[in-house]
């Protein structure tokens, strides 16, 4: 896969739930061109070009979404955020947390960060298969965003 040419960024440390959120988009063929990584850290040399992503992709070419969970190991998801926010080449790539966290503190310190959508993952498999199949229509399909 050229890293180049990624148009959604999967951050989820959580195994099933990241291979459940790549089924699910596949079967609606909206995952040609997604690709997943484990943790914040991994997220951050990802999307900034840096460290074992150094020299195989152009830190100018950001992803058309980010979909990132906010309880992580290493770098947390907030932190994650916080920095595609406020770097001026990264800003306005849209970010959608998909997170387990209803937790009010995180919904707003999330919205407050410049998050485009917080979504909360059903627990059970119809809901949560249902919510990505919508986010990846939307936010890969419908959603314009800027040149």
């Amino acid at each position: 896969m050229n890293l180049n040419s990624v148009e959604l960024l999967l951050v989820e440390d959580n195994t099933n739930d990241a291979e459940l959120a790549i089924r699910e988009l596949k079967k609606h063929n909206l995952a040609n061109n997604l690709y997943h990584v484990k943790d914040g850290e991994e997220a951050l040399e990802f999307i900034y070009a840096t460290g074992r992503y150094a020299g195989s992709r152009n830190a100018n070419h950001n992803p058309k979404l980010i979909l990132l969970d906010i309880h992580m190991p290493k770098v947390t998801g907030i932190e994650v955020l916080e920095k595609i926010k406020t770097t001026e080449n990264t800003r306005a790539t849209p970010v959608v947390i998909l997170t387990s966290s209803k937790e009010d503190p995180d919904i707003k310190k999330c919205y407050n960060l410049g998050a485009n959508s917080y979504i909360v993952k059903p627990l059970n498999f119809e809901g949560f298969a249902e919510a990505i199949k919508n986010l990846g229509f939307y936010w890969l399909l419908l959603n314009q965003p800027p040149a």
